[in-house]
């Protein structure tokens, strides 16, 4: 969780919402990525979405077989649904995410019955630091739009 951590600096540092994520392979990491929306010019390019696609390239499959996904937030519904379709093992994330998240806070979709693949979850890991670090994010952009002390 401290490589996804870093990547989420990453992203604040150029000013992107502060999500890092890393996909770990038998014991190796194959994928590191933060958010690049704003830089891309792309409502898809979340960390999560940038990190399975440079697994799979790492890999040469689609299939995402016995790997573990770290983030530092809970997932959306487009990433969690992206990591059903890649097979991910387990799913570890630092913080819950009571707006969009999909793996438990608003839908489950990693553990939906009617889906063909369940990915097995942990949630908690570096909480505070991942929840501080988007606070800080959003209390700096609340500060420029509306002249609030930060």
């Amino acid at each position: 969780m401290n490589e996804a951590l870093k990547e989420a600096v990453k992203a604040f540092d150029k000013d992107e919402v502060p999500v890092g994520a890393v996909i770990v392979h038998k014991g190796t990491i194959i994928a590191r990525a933060h958010n690049q929306i704003k830089m891309l010019k792309d409502p898809t390019a979340h960390a999560e979405m940038i990190a399975i696609t440079q697994a799979s390239g790492y890999l040469q499959n689609e299939r995402l077989i016995d790997c573990y996904m770290y983030v530092t937030i809970e997932p959306c519904g487009m990433c969690a649904g992206a990591m059903v379709l890649a097979r991910i093992k387990n799913l570890i994330y630092a913080a819950d995410d009571p707006k969009t998240g999909a793996c438990g806070s608003i839908v489950n979709l990693v553990n939906h019955k009617k889906l063909n693949h369940r990915i097995k979850v942990k949630k908690g890991i570096l909480e505070e630091e991942s929840a501080g670090l988007l606070r800080e994010f959003f209390r700096n952009k609340r500060s420029k739009i509306f002249g609030e002390v930060a």
